[in-house]
């Protein structure tokens, strides 16, 4: 077992362990979110596990931690950290839109669009919108049902805030010319 694995598993703990936090302080939305992390978290593995001749453990591993990470930071946001910590939803912004980037750009890369890097950062400027809008049904639907939102929207300031650190998340992919997932993606097409 790779350090990424042990490092991913460890993480795996912790958004466990932020589910639990989350329903024993009775947080619908940190529930949710987590419990939607760690689903996230069992796709790349579930992927090896499904089609395993051919699959790039190395690389899927290396997914994995990172969609632990972005999901154990967010989850712990949920927890708090979003209202305590300043910079914390700037952080996950730009961590998780690096992680959809990295995935598009090795989509793309691996299609042989010639505008890849454009591509990837429209991609997840626009998958950002898609979030924030997102953001706003949630507050909406909780408000007419009187329930928790589980997504919280903080208003225009923040959703521009986000929406930049998203396209520094995607920038800094394309700028350092990230192809990491090219290997996973090159191995879904084939399996597809």
């Amino acid at each position: 077992m790779g350090p990424l694995t042990v490092g991913a598993a460890a993480l795996g703990a912790g958004l466990l362990a932020a589910l639990f936090v989350g329903y024993r302080r009775g947080d619908t939305a940190a529930v949710v979110n987590t419990a939607a992390a760690v689903v996230l978290v069992l796709v790349p593995p579930a992927l090896t596990a499904t089609v395993a001749a051919g699959a790039e453990p190395t690389r899927l591993a290396a997914l994995t931690f990172w969609v632990a990470l972005a999901g154990l930071l967010h989850a712990l946001g949920m927890l708090g950290r979003y209202e305590s910590v300043w910079w914390w939803d700037h952080l996950t912004h730009t961590l998780s839109a690096a992680l959809a980037a990295a995935l598009l750009y090795a989509a793309a890369l691996v299609a042989g669009v010639g505008a890849a890097a454009a591509l990837t950062v429209a991609g997840v400027v626009v998958l950002g919108v898609l979030w924030e809008v997102g953001e706003l049904i949630a507050r909406e639907v909780a408000e007419r049902y009187d329930i928790e939102p589980v997504l919280v929207h903080y208003g225009r300031r923040d959703t521009a805030l986000d929406l930049v650190f998203d396209a520094v998340g995607a920038v800094l992919v394309v700028a350092l010319d990230l192809r990491l997932f090219v290997p996973v993606v090159e191995w879904l097409s084939t399996v597809a």
